[in-house]
């Protein structure tokens, strides 16, 4: 079974950036390609950003243009640039890819 590692978070000021990583014990991404989730205290887990095999990107509106996936096939490993950073961002993030999902990283965005 695969397994996903989230890594990078933190305490970031607002406006602030981040760089996440999600590695994979195989290398699935650029088979299956992957997607970042989060989930603040009291709210559903919401979709954030996704890059298929091929590599196309997308992302969630509220993200759009602040965050950035992206993959290094070589490392098995998928990023997720976040810049411009705000309080609503915060919460836990997690890398999910063919039906696995990573133990998460916290994202706090406060002053």
């Amino acid at each position: 079974q695969v397994q996903l590692v989230e890594s990078g978070g933190g305490l970031v000021q607002p406006g602030g950036s981040l760089r996440l990583s999600c590695v994979a014990s195989t290398n699935i991404f650029r088979v299956y390609g992957a997607g970042w989730y989060r989930q603040a205290p009291g709210n559903q887990r919401e979709w954030v950003a996704r890059i298929t095999s091929s590599g196309i990107r997308t992302y969630a509106d509220s993200v759009k243009g602040r965050f950035a996936i992206s993959r290094d096939n070589t490392k098995s490993t998928v990023y997720l640039e976040m810049n411009n950073l705000k309080p609503e961002d915060t919460a836990v993030y997690y890398c999910n890819s063919f039906g696995a999902w990573g133990q998460g990283t916290q994202v706090t965005v406060s002053s």
